[in-house]
This record gives structure tokens, sequence and C-alpha cells, in this order.
């Protein structure tokens, strides 16, 4: 299984916890250090949609020009925007070992997941 994340992020924090407090084996990748894939990009669209990934609601995007968040309203702007800051995808993403993509951390929607 491979998580997806900043690790100063909270939200990454909580799931990498509790990975770690129910023993589960993750691979880390993060964004910050090794930015992201526009191929990853293109695969987590397929299965959930850039619109899912992109984070409206974070910091990255409100500090965001007005007129620059404006324009992104296609996927290739989309996937600009997250390859140029990473940080503005929603995080964590949470690829498991059955293809299947989760997005952000739920504590009971991993406990029921990940049983």
């Amino acid at each position: 299984m491979k998580v997806y994340g900043i690790p100063n992020c909270n939200t990454v924090k909580k799931a990498l916890d509790w990975f770690k407090n129910h023993q589960i084996e993750i691979d880390f990748h993060n964004f910050k250090k090794s930015g992201i894939e526009l191929s990853k990009l293109e695969e987590w669209n397929q299965k959930i949609g850039w619109e899912a990934l992109l984070n409206k609601r974070g910091t990255t995007w409100k500090m965001l020009d007005a007129d620059y968040q404006k324009t992104i309203v296609s996927k290739d702007a989309a996937f600009k925007l997250m390859q140029d800051k990473p940080s503005v995808i929603k995080r964590p993403v949470v690829e498991t070992e059955t293809g299947s993509i989760i997005l952000g951390f739920d504590e009971a929607q991993f406990a029921n997941i990940f049983k």
C-alpha cells in the first residue's frame, strides 16, 4: 500500500499514525520532496476524477490569485497546478493493495477498509 502526502500535514499525520498504531506497513511518498508524476495524476483521474484530487479548501488554493483560480477548469490546468504546487492535492491519497484510491482520512472508514 502506498500513501501520498506531506508529512507536516495534520490529516496525513493522523493517517500515518493510524497505520502505525494498527501495524499496517505502508510506503510513503512525500509530495514536497518527490513531487508527483503526470502519469500518476492520470491514473488517479481514471479512478476518481481530477476534481476530487483538487483541494479547494486548503491554504495553498486560498493563497492563489482569484483570477488564476478561475482558470483551473480542466484536467490539464489542474494537473499543471498539482505538479507546480503539490500541496493543492487533497491528502492523503492512499492507494490500496486492491488498486482503489482513498482520499483524506476518516478513522471509521479506515477501520472498515483495513480490518
